[in-house]
């Protein structure tokens, strides 16, 4: 249940459209479905702006389609995370618009896609980097940002993201996604006056640990303005940096309206 249909079901009782019954039938799901293997939080959108998210490991396809389902039945857009090609085809059994983003195992069904606002731009150390940056920016664009994305860009040759400074000084928030030894989100830090978001991957040899020496690396950042998310959470840098960018955006319609009230 979003803001604007409980706009419309309160305007239609208002206006002898619906009756108050039907009205608290509508609303009966708030602030969640309990669907016994799982309770759908219809209520986030409302919270938080954007309707629950599915991470799908440990859930079965069915579970999956099934939680999918209700979601888009409160009038939200679906992602899933993490998905495999069997929860995309069961979701697609019930959302025939179903999209699957297989580098980003990513899952999405919108009805009406969001008008992209703002810039966050996404850059990746190395290509090996993608899988999560790829998470990251349909994490982004769901939410409804507009996304850049510069990959290949790491420390080994500094000079290839030099080419790419002015753009990052456009974006309202910036996410580095990084494996190996995690130097980039320093780099990008000491270079622009935007909040920017680390992401260490599991990309590396072994005395990477998975992500854990990037992730320290980052979290050891002399460049201020460098925050740290979990390894290999592109979906978690994608949402905040989405969040950061709507503010941004916020903040420029305020200041522009200002202007033009101006004599």
């Amino acid at each position: 249940m979003t803001s604007e249909r409980i706009r419309r079901l309160l305007a239609d009782v208002r206006r002898g459209r619906k009756t108050v019954a039907q009205a608290m039938e509508a609303l009966r799901n708030l602030p969640f479905e309990d669907i016994g293997f799982a309770k759908i939080d219809h209520h986030r959108a409302l919270r938080c702006g954007v309707a629950e998210v599915v991470f799908c490991p440990g859930k079965t396809p069915e579970q999956v389609a099934e939680i999918g389902r209700r979601i888009l039945a409160g009038g939200h857009a679906l992602l899933a995370t993490r998905a495999e090609q069997a929860h995309f085809e069961a979701v697609r059994n019930v959302a025939p618009g179903a999209e699957y983003h297989a580098e980003a195992r990513c899952v999405v069904v919108q009805k009406r896609p969001p008008e992209p606002r703002g810039l966050v731009v996404i850059v990746t150390a190395g290509t090996s980097d993608l899988p999560v940056a790829a998470e990251a920016q349909v994490t982004a664009e769901v939410v409804g940002a507009r996304v850049e994305l510069i990959s290949d860009v790491g420390v080994a040759g500094i000079h290839r993201l030099l080419r790419y400074a002015e753009r990052l000084r456009e974006a309202n928030v910036i996410v580095v996604v990084a494996g190996m030894e995690g130097a980039l989100a320093s780099v990008v830090g000491g270079m622009v006056g935007r909040p920017v978001i680390a992401v260490p991957t599991s990309v590396g040899y072994g005395a990477s640990f998975a992500g854990i020496a990037p992730l320290l690396t980052m979290l050891n950042s002399c460049a201020a303005g460098v925050a740290v998310v979990n390894i290999d959470n592109g979906f978690g840098a994608g949402y905040m940096a989405a969040l950061i960018n709507e503010m941004a955006v916020g903040r420029t319609r305020r200041t522009k309206a200002g202007r033009g009230g101006r004599r």
